[in-house]
């Protein structure tokens, strides 16, 4: 059976991958040693090493796509997004417009496939609006959309259609909470349900962890959450980060700007409450072609070096969601 090995520290961000691609073959078993784990594909795909390897083949289950194939033809099959996201008991699925009429079917089927899933949505449309706000379609199951999710050692009640959250930036969290020292002040601007302030302190030895976040509805999960994981050091700030954190009074080691629409327009703000040779962690979408000028000219305009440039997921097929990890040696500075 073909396999991706790769090392066990890089599991998760792997096999999202795989699943994005549409090449992670779920009818097989995934095993692992002592320091490599290996991913079971159905082709061979450039950027990973494949390996032949003897593994077991899973009876226990029948797979989405599996059940699919007797119900759709061969052009429709062809058009099928075989990856989805699950959430909690909750699975969100893309759907080609040219198999709209067969959306019922695909919910049905996919609720058949996976007994953890009790809930079929579809995306319908990006985010929208100030709350970043993604439409779904119900499709099969519980008409329910708040659920309890599970990542990066923390459990999070949240309603989908009431609050941003992204599972494929699970990894991404969980990289930013590794960097913080221990004693560090964190801010998150813009911390919706509380996912990063509470990955931060599950994962790290941080003094205090601040959140501020506008849509009321991730307010009441975020506090929610705080209750649920039984944490100490966040303290929540509900309304416009403009607004409530020069009211904090408090100069923070690290800034965390997870709103890559539109991070730069806060900068200046995060600066006047960053301490000297803070970090900022910016996230931004870029093209390839233009993310290095972009952070020149951020270098130029303000007091900084960049520490780091991770591409930290996909908006589109040539735009990325880059994080910057900027460390400020000064105030800043306009040119």
């Amino acid at each position: 059976m073909k396999c991706v090995k790769i090392d066990l520290k890089q599991a998760e961000k792997v096999k999202r991958e795989l699943l994005d691609l549409g090449i992670f073959d779920k009818n097989y078993e995934i095993t692992k040693n002592k320091n490599y784990i290996y991913f079971p594909v159905n082709k061979n795909v450039k950027g990973f090493k494949i390996i032949d390897r003897k593994i077991k083949k899973k009876y226990n289950k029948i797979e989405f796509e599996d059940l699919l194939k007797t119900k759709l033809n061969k052009e429709e099959f062809g058009l099928l997004t075989k990856a989805y996201d699950v959430v909690g008991k909750i699975a969100i699925i893309e759907i080609d417009d040219k198999l709209l009429s067969k959306k019922k079917l695909i919910g049905e089927v996919l609720l058949e496939s996976n007994n953890n899933i009790k809930t079929v949505v579809r995306k319908v449309g990006g985010h929208e609006g100030e709350y970043r706000i993604q439409n779904y379609e119900f499709l099969a199951g519980d008409n329910n959309l708040e659920t309890l999710h599970k990542e990066n050692g923390i459990s999070l009640k949240l309603n989908i259609s009431k609050t941003y959250y992204s599972i494929r930036s699970s990894n991404e969290r969980l990289r930013i909470s590794k960097l913080i020292k221990d004693g560090e002040v964190v801010l998150v601007m813009f911390s919706g349900i509380g996912v990063y302030p509470l990955v931060i302190s599950k994962n790290s030895k941080a003094k205090e962890i601040y959140g501020v976040e506008i849509n009321p509805d991730a307010c009441k999960y975020a506090e929610e959450n705080l209750k649920l994981n039984k944490i100490k050091n966040i303290k929540l700030f509900c309304g416009d980060v403009i607004k409530v954190i020069p009211k904090l009074k408090v100069k923070f080691d690290r800034i965390l700007m997870p709103l890559p629409g539109n991070s730069f327009k806060f900068l200046d703000l995060a600066l006047k409450f960053l301490n000297k040779n803070g970090i900022i962690h910016l996230y931004c979408f870029s093209s390839e072609e233009e993310i290095d000028k972009l952070v020149q000219n951020i270098k130029i305009k303000y007091d900084f070096k960049a520490i780091n440039i991770v591409k930290a997921g996909q908006q589109s097929p040539r735009i990325y969601r880059y994080c910057l990890d900027l460390r400020h040696y000064g105030s800043s500075r306009k040119v």
